[in-house]
């Protein structure tokens, strides 16, 4: 019989693969040939999917076991990937390792990055069916729409108010629980709501990463800069729901209601 370390010795022994010629350790040539074959050896048990690696089956085995080993040491938040995690972290350090190489503006995630270089592009691919306005994300297409469908399918556990994103819910929520999950890292202020944070932030840091394309003014917020560009384009988006007079902002539109 074979002591363990002629047996190691022999897994380790390079072999090689039929497809690409390429030395592999014998134990890990089944799994390198199925690269080549997409042959899965690793069979999931609830829904007979195949993977070629025994890890990937394992995370995907949390799909149905609701396993989520992965903790955070802050708050009480888990997850089923450590990649998640290690996002997931990014809200309580407040590390933005993604960076804009035209503006230099800073990003937790590389997707919110990607979405984000768009805006410089100017490009505009997604247009509401009903008004013909574009939008450069179909994510805020969709938010549009309610505008027209006036659909609220996300409601309040706590009082049932109704609102059109899940995002605006959550926000909501937090002022029935009075949880302030968000911390500043230079005066440790807490905020319930992310934005908020971010918008704090500047506070310390002066940064106004929000620049008019018509005369350079710059603004710490975007929908500061959005208010801004009103003054410009002479855009009136805002209008009393009584008599339908258009106002560039939301407090003009309540200033008028009470007069009226």
């Amino acid at each position: 019989a074979l002591g363990n370390s002629e047996v190691r010795d022999a897994a380790d022994k390079p072999s090689s693969c039929s497809e690409c010629e390429a030395p592999v350790g014998t134990d890990r040539l089944q799994n390198h040939r199925n690269r080549h074959t997409g042959d899965g050896t690793f069979t999931c048990q609830f829904c007979g999917k195949t993977f070629t690696k025994r890890s990937n089956l394992t995370r995907h085995l949390r799909v149905h076991t609701g396993e989520k080993p992965f903790a955070c040491s802050v708050c009480t938040a888990s997850f089923s990937l450590r990649s998640t995690l290690v996002h997931h972290m990014r809200v309580h350090t407040g590390e933005k390792p993604f960076s804009c190489s035209v503006c230099s503006r800073r990003f937790s995630k590389k997707t919110n990055l990607t979405a984000h270089v768009v805006v410089h592009s100017e490009e505009k691919p997604f247009s509401c069916s009903v008004c013909d306005k574009r939008f450069t994300w179909s994510s805020v297409l969709r938010r549009h729409l309610t505008v027209h469908s006036g659909e609220k399918p996300f409601s309040c556990s706590v009082c049932s108010k109704t609102f059109t994103l899940k995002q605006n819910l959550r926000r909501h929520v937090a002022t029935h629980t009075g949880e302030k999950p968000f911390s500043c890292l230079v005066c440790s202020k807490t905020f319930a709501q992310k934005g908020h944070l971010r918008r704090h932030s500047t506070v310390h840091t002066g940064e106004k990463p929000f620049s008019c394309s018509y005369c350079s003014k710059k603004f710490t917020q975007k929908g500061d800069l959005e208010r801004h560009l009103t003054v410009h384009t002479g855009e009136k988006p805002l209008s009393c729901t009584v008599c339908n007079k258009r106002f560039t902002r939301l407090c003009y539109v309540k200033h008028h209601k009470c007069v009226g």
